[in-house]
């Protein structure tokens, strides 16, 4: 058994509860009224890197909410590990989908039931807790730096500018990201890509003021109808993307990255049972795992518009309002995209409302590539932790600053996430399984070992 084995077993009771604690700050980015949280959040990351033994560890303001940086060096001429995580969390709404309080750690039949579980402060916080069995146990072969921000769930609007004026702090050899999922314990996978986003809201104004329905419906154009005929028009009766221009640089996977996904176990009635539906919806032509990885999507993710209270009040409401996102895949830019919904929705509304669009953020697809060292030190680590060698998957989610953090660091980005897509994700009741958590701390030091390996053979 290795030296930090021994060492988790004899804490991982305390490890729990330290997360339990983390869970507990409502550290939500999008909402104002959470900004002391943010602050005591990043204060509680800082305290946890200390604790885990890194030699440093500051709190760095950003024009929104800070950013958390600590480093262990233990030999300047040994390779370095960025770790990047984030400790802002989603909002709760809504709230009385919640079985359980979302600020109030639960655990349910093995599963810590928390908003931020998993995505990302369980996700993360396995990173500082393997730090501490290194350094406890005397293993830690590299250099190790964190990056954990809070504002990853409103799309990074503040790093750049923080790791532009800071990439001689954040220097290293290779980016660790654990925000992502595996498919699951039985057949472990890394994901290899993640997906871009493009982010808009539109607003579709008629009337001056909210009509009788009675007196103007059938005369004036209504803005909840022409928004929702709008958005429904984006897609066909195959749910083909109607927007012109939308698949113009999708890059087409080959027929042998399809097979290779098609090996991967699924069973589409165990993934329906758990959602809840009878059957699935997506494009024609591509396998649910294909429509979720290597196809751009549009989204709808909000609409609203004239009276929801309790109650009838019959009115021709005067605007309305939905937000869009679009998933993207490599060769798609988020910037190009974006223009392109935003000019798509302003042109086909019709003259008897007027439409603005703006966008809210977006981020670029990244692939890992996996010819590099750091993807065979994450596929030799969760081999020896798992025994069995992982799968590699393309994931459907988006991680904004991934783009970003290559261009501006110039080094390449590996995902070792041991979350499940059936984790709740931004959704009420979102969970993380204590067994997936403690394997990926388990795993994580593996990862140090074989990439310092694969390093020292590289020169």
């Amino acid at each position: 058994m290795q030296a930090w084995k021994t060492y988790q077993d004899q804490h991982q009771e305390r490890f729990l509860e330290e997360l339990k604690d983390l869970l507990r700050i409502p550290s939500i980015s999008s909402d104002s009224t959470h900004q002391t949280d943010m602050q005591t959040c990043a204060e509680a990351v800082k305290k946890s890197l200390l604790d885990a033994g890194v030699s440093k560890a500051d709190i760095y303001p950003t024009a929104g909410h800070p950013v958390v940086y600590g480093e262990k060096i233990v030999d300047p001429a040994k390779p370095t590990i960025l770790v990047y995580g984030h400790y802002d969390v989603q909002p709760v709404d809504p709230l009385d989908l919640w079985h359980t309080p979302p600020f109030e750690p639960t655990i349910r039949n093995g599963m810590i039931f928390a908003r931020g579980s998993a995505d990302d402060k369980g996700q993360f916080f396995m990173h500082v807790k393997a730090l501490e069995l290194m350094n406890q146990s005397g293993t830690l072969p590299c250099n190790i730096k964190f990056i954990i921000e809070g504002e990853e769930e409103i799309g990074s609007p503040s790093l750049g500018a923080f790791v532009s004026a800071h990439k001689d702090l954040l220097k290293a050899d290779v980016i660790l990201i654990s925000d992502t999922s595996m498919i699951s314990l039985e057949t472990p996978s890394i994901e290899i890509g993640v997906r871009g986003l493009a982010y808009i809201q539109v607003e579709v104004t008629g009337p001056n003021r909210d009509l009788h329905s009675g007196v103007y419906g059938g005369a004036v154009a209504n803005p909840v109808t022409v928004l929702a005929q709008m958005i429904a028009s984006c897609h066909d009766e195959n749910n083909h993307i109607t927007i012109p221009g939308f698949y113009n640089d999708v890059l087409e996977s080959s027929a042998e990255d399809r097979k290779k996904m098609a090996a991967a176990p699924f069973n589409e009635k165990e993934y329906m049972r758990d959602l809840g539906v009878k059957s699935l919806w997506g494009e024609k032509g591509f396998t649910t795992n294909e429509r979720t990885g290597i196809r751009p999507t549009l989204e709808l993710n909000g609409i609203w518009g004239g009276f929801q209270g309790e109650g009838s009040k019959t009115v021709l409401p005067s605007k309305a309002s939905a937000k869009i996102s679009a998933r993207l895949v490599p060769n798609q830019r988020a910037g190009k995209m974006t223009e392109l919904l935003l000019n798509y929705f302003k042109k086909i509304a019709p003259p008897s409302v007027s439409v603005q669009c703006f966008e809210l953020h977006g981020g670029e697809p990244y692939m890992t590539p996996l010819d590099s060292l750091a993807y065979k030190a994450a596929e030799k680590a969760i081999e020896a932790s798992f025994g069995k060698k992982p799968v590699p998957q393309r994931g459907g989610g988006s991680i904004p600053i991934c783009s970003l953090l290559e261009k501006e660091l110039g080094i390449k980005i590996v995902f070792m996430g041991f979350g499940l897509d059936s984790d709740n994700l931004h959704s009420p009741n979102e969970k993380y399984d204590i067994a997936n958590f403690y394997k990926g701390i388990e795993t994580i030091p593996y990862f140090h070992q074989y990439f310092a390996e694969e390093s020292q053979k590289k020169s």
